[in-house]
């Protein structure tokens, strides 16, 4: 190009900046984005590795993991703000089902959850050892939604007469709750109150309201606060104590009061 004066005008520079400027975004972008695909690729074995040591559950316990959330503001933070443990079969204490539990405010440097709740779903037979502490008759025992059938026999003037009992499961306080909605005899559904009073304390139980203690068959940081029947499971919603991944006590079998 050549200027008034008669010489070649110097060509103008392109701004390059903006461009330069676009391109570093996009590569901090693309890093923040495959950090965040290698922390959700590495945090769910790191905690399935925890728990398992934990719970001194076997090395090829199944057990998934998910993480809620964006991960990479929580990691720098030092706190997950919620974590989801499920499993088709784990024994806890003696007691076998399929576990879910979902943990909140979970510290990354140590410390107490800020909470944790879950359910666990047994069959009818793990159901039936719940019911150890009872004086029902119980022989074996049949789901029907929303109740739950058990069937046994009872001595009555030395004879063993056939009893089944319809039980709608509960919870109150801890406890698990059995009310009574049948009574059968022989095969054959009789009045409750007559046999409450012709069997005299033992028809009485058999047809009031029960509650049992069963915190000495799970951990002393699980809490029954929920039990219903759902097809052929038993559904215990529980309330988990934040201190149990600090508290090694809290891993081991709680108590009922009066039991040894």
């Amino acid at each position: 190009m050549v200027d008034p004066g008669g010489g070649f005008a110097p060509a103008k520079r392109r701004r390059r900046w903006p461009w330069v400027l676009l391109v570093v975004v996009v590569l901090l972008a693309a890093l923040v984005v495959a950090a965040e695909f290698v922390a959700r690729a590495v945090l769910p074995g790191i905690v399935r590795g925890l728990v398992i040591e934990q719970l001194d559950l076997p090395a090829d316990q199944q057990l998934d993991v998910e993480a809620d959330g964006i991960l990479l503001p929580q990691l720098l933070a030092g706190r997950l703000d919620r974590l989801d443990l499920s499993t088709e079969s784990v024994t806890l204490e003696g007691i076998t089902g399929a576990a879910d539990v979902t943990a909140t405010g979970i510290p990354l440097q140590g410390g107490d959850l800020a909470g944790a709740s879950g359910t666990i779903r047994v069959d009818q037979a793990e159901f039936t050892s719940l019911l150890a502490g009872t004086d029902l008759p119980i022989d074996e025992v049949a789901f029907e939604a929303p109740n739950a059938t058990v069937s046994g026999s009872v001595a009555v003037f030395g004879a063993n007469i056939p009893v089944s009992l319809t039980l709608t499961p509960g919870a109150v306080d801890g406890d698990l709750e059995l009310t009574p909605v049948r009574l059968g005899i022989g095969g054959m559904e009789v009045d409750a109150a007559q046999v409450g009073s012709s069997l005299g304390e033992l028809g009485e139980r058999l047809t009031q309201p029960q509650r049992i203690c069963i915190a000495d068959q799970l951990p002393a940081g699980l809490t029954l606060v929920g039990l219903a029947i759902e097809g052929s499971q038993a559904v215990i919603d529980i309330d988990v104590n934040g201190a149990i991944v600090t508290d090694q006590s809290l891993l081991e079998k709680g108590a009922c009061p009066g039991r040894s």
